[in-house]
């Protein structure tokens, strides 16, 4: 593992630990101004860091107390000045409407290193499908019985 691997491996660790803990200023310092992020809730494309950080802020806002975010099958891509890492996170929780929940997330991201400091520039996230079944996985990784 080189020292790129391991800052970015850094950097997405700290992304998640104020995921956790809806710390949304700690969040959004981990972005860069033009970052374009992709979720699975509409209008699907958020476009700076206004807009990604509106999209947090209401995804904070579902959960009644902490978030339960793993992460799974990092795999890590660096340069001296970008980076690619691709993982699987389960999304964990007790939702305002009471529910308690586990979902599969499958999340991309890209970064940029300039003046020494890593920057998430681009973030996809995704949720995995059966269309023949219609059903999300949630909470595992292997259709229901």
């Amino acid at each position: 593992m080189t020292s790129y691997d391991s800052e970015v491996r850094a950097l997405l660790d700290t992304r998640v630990d104020a995921c956790q803990a809806k710390d949304i200023d700690r969040l959004m310092s981990l972005y860069s101004p033009d970052i374009v992020y992709y979720d699975v809730v509409p209008p699907l494309q958020f476009t700076g860091s206004d807009e990604v950080r509106r999209n947090f802020v209401r995804w904070f806002d579902e959960y009644d107390g902490p978030i339960g975010l793993e992460t799974h099958d990092l795999t890590v891509v660096t340069s001296a000045e970008v980076a690619s890492a691709h993982m699987l996170h389960l999304d964990t929780g007790t939702r305002k409407n009471g529910l308690d929940g586990a979902v599969w997330l499958r999340s991309t991201v890209c970064c940029r290193r300039s003046n020494d400091k890593w920057l998430i520039t681009h973030e996809h996230i995704s949720l995995p499908i059966n269309p023949d079944r219609s059903w999300v996985l949630e909470g595992r990784l292997t259709e229901p019985g």
